[in-house]
This record gives structure tokens, C-alpha cells and sequence, in this order.
């Protein structure tokens, strides 16, 4: 690994350390960045001593101290003798693989924060090294624990806060057939694919190390898959979904060819004889486009959907692993889903980083930021210009040309806001992101735009509502709130239901949105898919215990004592859940739902608090159905394609649930195939 990801900043020496909230590390908040973590407990255990301080200001001896992390309690053993620091290990962790803690077991890379400022630190006789960039609460929280630790061995700290001085910053420069902007999911597509077409690749990554918001991601993927959705009885409230998409008054001849297809399909279903779950790519297709309120470029959308399948397959055939069940994602509409086995999205990042790995074409650049696309004399696009942490600057030649996959502006609210002008959110400055604050600031959208790329929808913005409410971060739910919508109901502080769990995310925001502190509870019980939340895991892996621990969710043994934990009526709560238990059996909702499995009648019963926030951007530069970037005039910018969140047209006015992940593998792969042609 260590020979194919070339961290061009590993020993960071700067003194000054910020620290961001939010979900998976960075992600921007309208609150002011968060600066040191809280201690938790110290503890210091001499294995030896010696009997008075030596000249070096130190006792001799293992230290050990405990701090929070970003997910939890971190623990640093520090062994120093009497004038130096020996080692530094962080021996307990529960941060984010790939963003704070190893993605691949033996992963050393030295970007990750938990093996390189450990180093750092060891090898400069200093704490003041530089946070590792996009895992800035972990630099700190290991820093803080060292200091601890050498205070406890008696040292006057400050003499251990020494700036390294810099060398001056090289210019270097690098050639490759094809140079990658932005290593998350569709830039680590794009370039296996590029490579997998026969060209040298070169990732540049502004991050400490790749995986971007993919990392923190649901990890759900949308595609037909008659396997498994072959198991699944079509009841009739579902078939109403099915006949409302079908029966809505087309926009155009396109729209009007596609109902037509998919009401074809649909009648040979029924003509078949099957009761099963009817799916089709023209009807993800129709889904998707009607989803987003008809605005999108409907051929983008059908690149989408008539390739998510073999998507799929490419990305298993390169070792990714999913549940072999179907389910309904957050918003997706329809039961399409498939979940990755690890979590969140470290399963699709640990699939492409252990695939580049055994890939001699393709080399990784971590912490280093693209500032430029660089042009020919005819405006091909044929290089890019970067910075590292450190102060080097680079020009990336590529001779077949450049990938964008930079990410959209989620975290950037200065662009949200600029471009929050539709009139369906009010004022979202104050509105936290799900994304980490490191990505999606816009930079690769504003580099295209620079060179003359037109950019589409831009005013699109996606809210999810699945955020925590202490930072907005997609961490820290049970998986049924993702991936179980036919297994829990939302309720409002009031212990009240108000909107339908299955609908259209913006839908589901605005309502959030309008409810009392703009918050409410997924709420769900010990039926279905888990009966003992004494072994359930949240999403990215945690243990109830835990989460209740650190606040993220409430366990109760019954309604009452739910209620009286949310501060709640008790009778209101019940008479709620009492409506939607009689709901399942009726498969009439109050409110439309149409999807049903599970009542809410054994505890224990787990409230998830949650709150709307900006999650995807919808706009971005604008392609064509080969990925090129497109100038105003809708011609291609030569030598440019894009794949990912930076693009606009794919998904409308509302993106569907697991179609982002979907969007990264069939718009990443195709951009390899595109540059490389």
C-alpha cells in the first residue's frame, strides 16, 4: 500500500490546529468550529521510574491518557525516558476508518491520524505538528492525550511545543495519461476504470487520505435485481405507487415514450401472472425523472438507471459485498435497495483503495489541493496545478486528460445560500451539513467555471433528514433508519406522526422543518429486523449501549416510559403508534404511506432524535451523456470529463435516496472509459 499512496505532506510541522464538528470529522456547521476536544479520563501508569527527574525535564516511564475522539474515547500510550519521547500509540480508538482510524487493516500510508501524528510527533520531539487534513478532531484528541501524558511525566509541556521549521516548498511535476480531481467514490471509479482501459492514473486528494463524503455515506446502491426482488410480495398499497407514477400527465414526448414503456411492462407483469415486486430499468428511470420533478436532463437520467445494474456487478466483481436482501432506502421510493455488509461507505472505499493498491497504473496524492486546470494553446484541458499542506507546488500533466469528481457544496454555505433561490427552503445559512466540512466546498466547480464550463441547476439543494442533532452528521443511527422505512415511524416531540415515512425527501425535510425545534424521533421497536438491542449495531457500527451512553439515541422498555424520557404525553405516544399498528393491518394510512411490514408492539423501543440537513447539491457543471464537460455553448471543454456530485442534471429537484452512491459507479466508471478513448 504504502509504495501506491504517496502522502506528499506525511511529517506535519505547523504549529496552529483547528478542529471542525460534524459528521465522519469536518463537516461544516452554521456554529463556529469546534477547537479542542473534552477530556474524558486520564489515567497514567509508570511502569518504571526513575527516582528524580533527568536533565531532560522527564521521568522515565509509560504513560497513558484518554480523550474524546470523534466518535468516542480515545487512548494514547506515550514511553519516554528521561530527555525524550520513545513512542507514541494510540492503543483504543472508535474513529472513522479511512478518515481517523485505518481503512485496510495494515494500512500505512501515514495519513491517517492515529498512525502519523504518533510519528510526527515522535520523530520532531514535539507536539506541535500539523492536524492530519479532514481528520482534525482526532489530530487533536491524540495530541491532547500526549500532552497529558507528558505532563504527568512530569515535563514543563511548553518545552515540548516546538515548531519545526518548514524547508521552502518545492515545484514539482508529474505526468501521467490521466490526472483524477478528488479521490471519493467517483474520482476512485473513475480512475480503476481509466486504469482498467490501459492509461496511468495520478489521484489528487486534498484530504489526508481518500474515501471524501463517500466514506460517511448511507452505503446504498438502487438497481432492479429480479433475484431479490423476486422474493418480495407486491401488495396493493405499493401498487398505487406504481399507478401513480404511470397516471402523472407527461411533460414531454420523451416523458410521454417512457410512461408508455414502463405501463407496457407493468401489464406483461400482470399478464404473467406475477405477484411479486414489479421493477424495471425504464421504471427506475421514470421514478427517478418524476422524483425530481421532471427537471432534470432526462437522457443523464437514463445513463443512471440503465447502467446501475451493471454497476453493481463491477463494483462486486472488484470485491464489494452487499446484503442479500432488497429493502427500501431513505427516500429511494421503492424497494431497489441494496445495503453494503461494512459501514457506511467504507466498504466501497476499502474496495477501490485495495483494488489501486495491487494497480501499478494508479498513484494516490493525499493533502494536496488542485488549484487550476491548465490549457493548451487550442483549450484542451491538459494538466492540473496543486498545492500540499506543506507549501510544494505541483503541475500534473496528463496527455489523454483530466477527471473532475471534486464533489458538490454542501459544506460550503456561502455557495448554498448564494444559490438557495427556488423558494422551497428558506434562509439555510444556519442549517448544518451532513458532509464533512473537508469536501464539498465547491473548489472543483469554481475551477471548472474558470476555464468557461456551464454550469446546470445550480440552485438545487437537497436536505436530508437524517442528521444528528448535536452536529448534523450522518453517524450514530441504527441501521433501520436508512435502510427500514417499513419498520418505524417519525414522531415530533409531541410524540406525534406527521408526515409519510416512505415519501420524497424534500417532502420529509419541509415537514421536519415546520415541527416544533425542527427536530423529531425515528421510532422503532424490537420487531422486525432485530429483537434484542443488546446486540444491534447502528450504521456505522457502534452498539446501542453506546449511543445511548453519548446521547444518540433512548431505549425504553415501553411506550410509557419512551414518553416520559422525550418528555411526551404518555396516551398521546400510544394512541400514535396504536393508529399506525392498525394502519399495517388495514394498509390505509392517515398519511399515504404505502409501504408496511412491521408493527410497533414489543420493547424494547429505540428513539433516534434527528434533524434536516443540507446533504446533496443537485447542480454543478454540466456534462453530456459521456460524462464531457460542456462549455455554454454546448460544446465539450476537450480533455475534461467530471463524475460525482460536481455535475448537475442527473438528479432534478430532489435526489432519490441511494442514487448518489449509484451516480459515483456508473458516472466514475464511465468518465474512465471517456477520458481514455
Amino acid at each position: 500500500m504504502k509504495k501506491k499512496l504517496s502522502c506528499m505532506a506525511s511529517v506535519m510541522l505547523a504549529a496552529s490546529l483547528t478542529a471542525c464538528s460534524g459528521g465522519g470529522q469536518d463537516a461544516a456547521t452554521a456554529a463556529p468550529e469546534t477547537t479542542a476536544p473534552q477530556e474524558t479520563t486520564t489515567e497514567a501508569a509508570a511502569e518504571e521510574t526513575t527516582a528524580a527527574e533527568a536533565e531532560g525535564g522527564l521521568t522515565a516511564g509509560t504513560y497513558t491518557a484518554s480523550k474524546n475522539g470523534m466518535n468516542g474515547q480515545l487512548t494514547v500510550e506515550v514511553v519516554t525516558d528521561d530527555s525524550s519521547i520513545v513512542s507514541v500509540t494510540v492503543t483504543e480508538n472508535q474513529e472513522t476508518p479511512g478518515i481517523g482510524s485505518p481503512l485496510v487493516d495494515g494500512e500505512k500510508e501515514g495519513t491517517i491520524p492515529t498512525l502519523s501524528i504518533p510519528a510526527a510527533i515522535v520523530e520532531n520531539q514535539s507536539i506541535a505538528v500539523d492536524a492530519v487534513t479532514g481528520a482534525t478532531i482526532t489530530s487533536a484528541a491524540i495530541k491532547s492525550a500526549v500532552e497529558d501524558c507528558l505532563t504527568q511525566a512530569g515535563a514543563n509541556v511548553d518545552d515540548w511545543k516546538t515548531e519545526v521549521a518548514k524547508e521552502p516548498g518545492k515545484e514539482i511535476e508529474m505526468e501521467a495519461d490521466v490526472i483524477v480531481v478528488g479521490g471519493g467514490g467517483a474520482g476512485l471509479a473513475a480512475a480503476i476504470s481509466a486504469s482498467e482501459n490501459g492509461a496511468k492514473v495520478i489521484v489528487v486528494e486534498k484530504n489526508g487520505a481518500v474515501g471524501g463524503d463517500t466514506l460517511v455515506c448511507g452505503a446504498i446502491y438502487n438497481n432492479p435485481d429480479e433475484a431479490l426482488q423476486s422474493k418480495v410480495e407486491m401488495s396493493d398499497a405499493v401498487k398505487k405507487t406504481l399507478e401513480a407514477g404511470i397516471g402523472v400527465e407527461p411533460v414531454d414526448e420523451a416523458h410521454k415514450e417512457l410512461i408508455d414503456t414502463v405501463s407496457k411492462e407493468w401489464k406483461q407483469h400482470q399478464a404473467d401472472g406475477k405477484t411479486t415486486l414489479f421493477d424495471s430499468d425504464a421504471w427506475f428511470t421514470l421514478q427517478t425523472y418524476n422524483g425530481g420533478d421532471n427537471v432534470a436532463d432526462l437522457d443523464l437520467v437514463k445513463v443512471l438507471c440503465d447502467n446501475a445494474a451493471a454497476g453493481y456487478e463491477w463494483i462486486q466483481g472488484l470485491g464489494m459485498e452487499f446484503n442479500d436482501t432488497i429493502g427500501q432506502g431513505a427516500g429511494s421510493l421503492w424497494q431497489r435497495t441494496h445495503t453494503s455488509t461494512k459501514p457506511m461507505g467504507t466498504g466501497f472505499i476499502s474496495t477501490y483503495v485495495e483494488n489501486i493498491a495491487a494497480d501499478e497504473n494508479v498513484e494516490m496524492i493525499t493533502s494536496t489541493t488542485a488549484t487550476k486546470l491548465v490549457q493548451d494553446d487550442t483549450g484542451r484541458v491538459v494538466g492540473v496545478e496543486a498545492e500540499d499542506v506543506n507549501g510544494n507546488t505541483y503541475k500534473f500533466q496528463a496527455s489523454k486528460g483530466v477527471v473532475l469528481a471534486a464533489g458538490g457544496f454542501a459544506a460550503n454555505s456561502k455557495m448554498v445560500s448564494e444559490y438557495n433561490t427556488t423558494g422551497k427552503w428558506n434562509d439555510l445559512s444556519k442549517v448544518p451539513t451532513t458532509n464533512r466540512f473537508s469536501c464539498s466546498q465547491g473548489d472543483g466547480i469554481i475551477m471548472a467555471q474558470e476555464i468557461g464550463a456551464a454550469l446546470y441547476q445550480m440552485e438545487e439543494i437537497q436536505l436530508l433528514y437524517l442528521g444528528n442533532v448535536k452536529d448534523g452528521g450522518l453517524t450514530k443511527y441504527p441501521a433501520r433508519c436508512v435502510n427500514g422505512t417499513d419498520q418505524e415511524i417519525f414522531i415530533n416531540k409531541n410524540g406525534e406522526r406527521f408526515v409519510k415515512e416512505d415519501g420524497r425527501r424534500d417532502e420529509i425535510c419541509l415537514q421536519v422543518l415546520a415541527q416544533p425545534d425542527a427536530m423529531f424521533y425515528f421510532l422503532e421497536s424490537a420487531d422486525g429486523d432485530y429483537t434484542d438491542v443488546n446486540t444491534a449495531l447502528t450504521a456505522d457500527g457502534f452498539t446501542f449501549k453506546e449511543m445511548e451512553e453519548q446521547g444518540y439515541i433512548i431505549i425504553a422498555d415501553t411506550l410509557d416510559e419512551m414518553a416520559e424520557k422525550l418528555g411526551c404525553d404518555g396516551e398521546t405516544l400510544k394512541a400514535t403508534v396504536d393508529t399506525f399498528n392498525a394502519s399495517v393491518d388495514s394498509g390505509e394510512d392517515e398519511f399515504g404511506r404505502t409501504l408496511f411490514s412491521t408493527k410497533l408492539e414489543n420493547g424494547p423501543f429505540v428513539a433516534t432524535p434527528r434533524q434536516a440537513c443540507v446533504h446533496h447539491t443537485m447542480g454543478g457543471v454540466k456534462i453530456d451523456t459521456e460524462g464531457r464537460v460542456l462549455k455554454e455553448d454546448g460544446t465539450p471543454i476537450e480533455g475534461l470529463v467530471a463524475a460525482g456530485e460536481i455535475t448537475g442534471g442527473i438528479h432534478g429537484a430532489n435526489r432519490l435516496g441511494g442514487n448518489a452512491v449509484v451516480d459515483t459507479v456508473v458516472f466514475g466508471k464511465l468518465a474512465g472509459e471517456t477520458i481514455t478513448k
